[in-house]
């Protein structure tokens, strides 16, 4: 039977983040005397603390200059005192407890594991930052100085010959011999050590109310370490941290544990470490100890289903922030050290199923699909997320056919479509990549297919016009036409509009039942396009001193260039029409509708070297269709909408895709740019800056990913 305990019956002191500064023990461990790990009486009292978790750039900056005389203090003596060694070792020596205790007896070792984990982080943070990589593996392996002279008496080395070089590599020359002169051991083991506890616990302790915060500490601890990227110019291949990190033998474990995380969405509990009817230590001071958390009760957490954009992300960091932070771990991982074997992006990439039959001889882990679909959808218009998909669909084909199978697929690909409608609020990379997974997906002629056979009804976030039903296909449509049409106007990127034109294309042959306005907008997107290269080709006709040429920063090579484009742009959408009009006439009677409508804007283009082949298939429709309302009109006088239609639908019966001239099969698949960490590292990591629950220094930042605002 359990008993609660107080403050008084342990005689325990409670650290406040008010007096930080002042704290007896934390100027003893950052002081000028050692304390050996097996001082159970002080590592008892500065582990009893509790402090507000940093959510903001603003909390981070208010415990920095909280810290600053503390860390000061730290860096000046701890590589005579060797206290930050012992911590670790306390750490290590609570990890192992923590494996082999039961729930009830381990409350108490999880709070303090939590608050050794708490202070490591937070050293190391400020290392990393303010000094360098070979600094922190100094400290970890700095021991005092009365077990130096002994390790010198016993003829160890000081420093290994590989991290010497490594350290004047890194830092130049006068560090390493400063490094030397300290005779501070970095072998580091130590280092080593303390990444298999920290993925051990990840792994290993199972995610209940009374660990979830060890878990997510665990998780922005390693994300801390990783962050060294941020701080120095050296590739992350050289970086000991990296290697450490990326030789790690439970890759496989790890990452399957981090998706889990993903996966499962759990929810942040109310309070840290349980429940005041589970008896345990930690809740009978509850009051005194977590009073200045601020968690929500669950009742009034909001559901992030109904948030999009910098709402839905803020929500989901405050309210799932170990799915968070695993899922920015997770890109992390996956996107660096791409080019020598990167176990972890194996083990993302080759995942199964695990309602699947596990396969002989198969070294990657299984989980649920369908959760981790189910929580895709929920947070699809969320960076990393859209991010994580890309991933996965890309280079999971398991997860790829699974997707491919599934009937809702409006739950994923309606939240896509409503951020690339909302772009001016999304980052241009977020917009390229929602693209790039509608274009991944358009690969799949079965998608193709059942997109149009998805009915929506009343999507209220789409107002260019009231649609009371619309096909999932339908709407699709719309969106990427919006897209091509916005980023003409603002963002003129031709890569995006390349990409939303092959999704467009790769669909096309598949087009079926085009609602009335579907079918407007694909000819005025023609049309607006079309009016543009006419301007466009009448400007480049003048001569040079014209007044057309209003704008001078646009030179008449640019202007060719634009109308090179623009002609690509119109070509594609002539064979996306064509594709449609050869595969799928009898089934689209509202496009023929708007074409015979709207015939005239292909006028200028029959003549036209770059056009006129493909705009002959449309004529040839075009001329059959009206030739039959000619020949109905005569019998029958002035025709009706309906009439109209009765005519294009009984001919679309007798037509014949013979008569059109053949062209190739639109089929466009993406393939990734050489060198795509160039893209992708500083995307990751901007992600992490932005959205993480870990706030970095700005202004420390250097090299290629200079640019990240944190």
């Amino acid at each position: 039977m359990s008993t609660i305990l107080t403050e008084a019956d342990m005689g325990i002191n409670i650290s406040r983040q008010t007096d930080l500064a002042g704290n007896v023990y934390l100027q003893k461990f950052v002081g000028r005397t050692h304390i050996h790990h097996d001082d159970l009486e002080f590592w008892r009292a500065l582990l009893n603390y509790n402090i507000s978790i940093p959510e903001t750039s603003q909390d981070q900056l208010n415990l920095d200059s909280r810290l600053e005389s503390l860390c000061q203090s730290f860096i000046s003596n701890n590589l005579k005192t060797g206290n930050f060694g012992s911590l670790i070792v306390v750490f290590l020596e609570k990890v192992a407890e923590l494996l082999s205790l039961s729930d009830q007896e381990s409350n108490l070792h999880i709070w303090q594991t939590f608050n050794a984990l708490f202070i490591i982080r937070t050293v190391i943070k400020y290392i990393i930052e303010t000094g360098s990589e070979f600094q922190l593996l100094q400290h970890f392996e700095a021991i005092p100085n009365e077990e130096l002279l002994k390790a010198e008496e016993a003829n160890l080395t000081a420093v290994t010959a590989e991290n010497v070089a490594i350290g004047m590599e890194a830092n130049g020359n006068d560090e390493a011999a400063a490094a030397i002169n300290t005779a501070v051991m970095v072998d580091g083991s130590k280092f080593e050590t303390f990444i298999d506890a920290i993925v051990n616990l990840i792994v290993v302790i199972p995610v209940k109310e009374f660990t979830y915060h060890l878990h997510l500490e665990s998780v922005n601890c390693l994300i801390t370490l990783l962050s060294v990227h941020l701080f120095t110019q050296q590739a992350a291949e050289k970086l000991i941290i990296f290697r450490t990190i990326y030789k790690c033998q439970h890759a496989n474990v790890l990452m399957s544990a981090l998706l889990h995380f993903v996966a499962r969405l759990v929810e942040v509990p109310p309070t840290m470490f349980g429940n005041s009817s589970t008896g345990s230590f930690v809740f009978g001071i509850a009051e005194s100890l977590l009073s200045i958390f601020s968690f929500r009760k669950q009742q009034d957490i909001l559901k992030i289903s109904g948030a999009t954009g910098l709402e839905l992300s803020l929500q989901f960091r405050q309210h799932f922030p170990l799915a968070n932070q695993s899922l920015l771990l997770i890109l992390i991982l996956t996107n660096h050290c791409t080019s020598k074997g990167n176990a972890y992006r194996a083990s993302l990439f080759g995942c199964a199923d695990s309602k699947e039959s596990p396969k002989e001889g198969s070294n990657t882990f299984q989980i649920d699909f369908s959760a981790v679909y189910e929580t895709l959808c929920r947070v699809v218009t969320i960076d990393q997320a859209t991010l994580l998909l890309y991933l996965l669909l890309h280079r999971n084909e398991r997860f790829y056919k699974f997707i491919m199978t599934q009937p809702d697929l409006e739950k994923l690909v309606t939240p896509i479509l409503q951020t690339l409608y909302n772009a001016p609020d999304s980052t241009s990379h977020h917009i390229y990549m929602s693209l790039i997974v509608l274009l991944i997906l358009s690969e799949d002629d079965g998608f193709n297919k059942n997109v149009h056979n998805i009915i929506l009804k009343n999507v209220t976030w789409y107002t260019e016009r009231t649609i009371s039903e619309i096909s999932l296909g339908g709407l699709l449509i719309l969106v990427v036409i919006r897209t091509i049409q916005y980023n003409m106007l603002k963002m003129r990127d031709k890569y995006l509009h390349t990409n939303c034109l092959a999704a467009l294309a790769n669909m096309s042959g598949q087009f079926r039942n085009l609602h009335p306005y579907v079918a407007q907008r694909l000819i005025s997107l023609f049309e607006t396009l079309a009016r543009k290269h006419t301007r466009l080709d009448a400007q480049l006709k003048e001569p040079v001193n014209s007044a057309v040429f209003v704008n001078v920063s646009t030179t008449p090579e640019d202007m060719m260039q634009d109308l090179t484009v623009l002609e690509e742009v119109l070509r594609m959408v002539l064979e996306i029409l064509n594709s449609c009009l050869s595969n799928q006439l009898v089934y689209c009677p509202n496009l023929v509708y708007t074409l015979l409508y709207k015939r005239s804007v292909f006028e200028g283009f029959r003549s036209h070297h770059a056009f006129q082949d493909i705009i002959q298939n449309i004529d040839m429709v075009v001329g059959f269709f009206s030739s039959r309302l000619q020949r109905v009109q005569e019998q029958r006088g002035e025709l009706g909408v309906n009439e109209v239609f009765e005519v294009i639908s009984k001919g679309a019966s007798q037509w014949s895709s013979d008569r059109l001239r053949k062209f190739a099969d639109l089929k466009f698949k993406y393939v990734e740019e050489d060198a795509p960490e160039e893209f992708f590292i500083p995307y990751v990591w901007t992600l992490v800056c932005k959205y993480g629950c870990v706030h970095f220094s700005s202004e420390s930042i250097k090299g290629v990913t200079a640019e990240i605002s944190c």
